[in-house]
């Protein structure tokens, strides 16, 4: 299984990090040219290299997280497996970017024709991508969806072999709009405030805390699930 990245900003980067720590060759590719992937590459080690979108887009499995003003012209599909793990976020000031009544997911499976789109790693943020998927006595739990049942059981065989536990939400049309962001399941919380679910403890909640009310994450509405070892 090869593994193709295009955007290396702080979710792109994450994900190149947990697929090469799983073993993974990784091809990774943005709009500021090779030179600007080296130091990322370097530290990656031999099973990560620079390429361009075309060469990125080439293997077997493709996440696409981009600035979502630099979706189009992404490169033709022929029926590859493209994760989609974008959030319609523009550049700054970084409002949520005009959908027309669609799905985020629905507005990007348009954009790559050809693609067998699942949609995943959108809601966890950088550190718990890049973090052990097995700390704290459990496993941390990516969603994902899609329309392709083949596409969507090899996106399953990576989540596991990056150590997380995976649950699939069944479609896009459901699973796309239950991780689409910007949504508030939370819906009433107060910027700054924590909402407590059952399997979160006070003091995991405090840690999830944004340091600045003001300077809220892009990934706060999300409920991050983390499935714990039951004796």
């Amino acid at each position: 299984m090869s593994i193709g990245i295009i955007g290396s900003d702080q979710i792109g980067s994450a994900f190149a990090r947990a697929v090469v720590r799983s073993g993974l060759p990784v091809t990774i590719a943005n709009s500021r040219g090779l030179q600007s992937l080296k130091a990322l590459t370097d530290e990656l080690g031999p099973l990560a290299k620079a390429g361009t979108r075309e060469e990125a887009a080439s293997a077997d499995i493709v996440l696409v997280a981009v600035n979502w003003s630099k979706l189009p012209g992404l490169p033709a599909w022929n029926g590859r497996i493209v994760i989609d793990a974008n959030n319609p976020i523009g550049a700054p000031p970084f409002r949520p970017a005009e959908l027309h009544g669609q799905l985020s997911t629905e507005v990007f499976a348009d954009l790559v024709p050809g693609a067998r789109v699942v949609k995943a790693f959108n809601h966890l943020p950088p550190n718990l991508l890049l973090g052990d998927p097995a700390a704290e006595g459990g496993r941390r739990v990516p969603f994902f969806s899609g329309d392709d049942a083949a596409a969507k059981e090899e996106v399953a065989r990576l989540i596991e072999r990056l150590g997380f536990f995976r649950i699939d939400l069944g479609p896009l049309s459901v699973g796309g709009r239950l991780t689409q962001f910007p949504r508030r399941p939370s819906a009433g919380a107060e910027p700054g405030q924590v909402r407590l679910r059952p399997n979160v403890t006070p003091r995991q909640a405090e840690r999830n805390r944004p340091a600045h009310p003001s300077r809220r994450s892009f990934f706060a509405p999300f409920p991050f699930v983390f499935l714990r070892r039951t004796r």
